[in-house]
């Protein structure tokens, strides 16, 4: 990274993307280039076995505001957040999915909120005003709803859609919440918003227009697994884990 600091981070954690990076990083190139703020995307390569890495070195010889992070093997989408969101410098940090499914152009609302006093603004798809242009097979959306009934129970009584994959932090926030986190797949947004809860940050749930990729890697057991993580997270809260511990690594494989 360079010592300038941007306005705006946008971390995309990718693993073997090559087929929909190059589209999603475009679509964010062409809209952050027409802003009148600093900005940097930072493509977090999750030990990817295909071109990912190749095609993000060529859209930053294209524009050196586009960066690569990379490590060894895959770890999955939570830790790749976490490294992601560890090693930006932006007054803004934006995390969204490779797929693109949530369009970087959101942030036009969400900013308004920062200023009003918000700390995190959340993308959901279950609260009033979302559009859901294409949707998950049934089954996964009846999984989602049953699951967030179990999410709320145990860890963020009130927030509808934790699992969205566009959620904006300002600076102090991310840094207070991201390097305690221990979650590294599915469950790492229920934990982010755990902790961000425990720590008085004040979270504004917004509906977003989502569009579902039916190449999505989210599996059946993604979702048993979030359920499992929500569990330890309660109790990671109960033992304190999230006020005395840091770390850019996990301790949750």
């Amino acid at each position: 990274m360079d010592n300038t600091s941007p306005y705006l981070s946008v971390v995309i954690p990718a693993y073997n993307e090559e087929k929909r990076l190059p589209h999603t990083l475009r679509a964010v190139m062409e809209y952050l280039k027409k802003q009148a703020f600093a900005w940097e995307i930072v493509v977090v390569n999750d030990g990817s076995h295909d071109a990912t890495a190749d095609i993000v070195k060529n859209f930053s010889v294209e524009n050196s505001r586009v960066k690569l992070l990379s490590y060894g093997a895959n770890k999955g989408k939570g830790y790749a957040v976490r490294y992601g969101m560890t090693h930006v410098h932006g007054e803004i940090q934006v995390f969204m999915d490779a797929d693109n499914s949530t369009s970087i152009d959101h942030i036009e609302k969400f900013l308004p909120l920062v200023k009003k006093g918000f700390d995190i603004v959340i993308g959901s798809r279950d609260v009033e005003g979302a559009d859901i242009s294409v949707h998950q097979p049934r089954w996964k959306e009846l999984l989602g709803d049953l699951g967030n009934i179990w999410i709320q129970f145990w860890a963020v009584p009130g927030i509808k859609d934790t699992q969205t994959g566009f959620k904006l932090f300002t600076k102090k926030a991310s840094k207070d919440i991201f390097p305690y986190l221990t979650i590294d797949r599915w469950g790492f947004d229920v934990e982010a918003l755990a902790v961000a809860r425990m720590k008085g940050y004040k979270i504004s749930e917004q509906p977003i227009r989502w569009i579902n990729d039916p190449n999505s890697k989210v599996s059946g057991g993604a979702y048993l697994e979030v359920l499992k993580e929500v569990v330890q997270i309660r109790f990671n809260i109960a033992r304190g884990i999230y006020n005395n511990h840091a770390t850019a690594t996990s301790t949750n494989r």
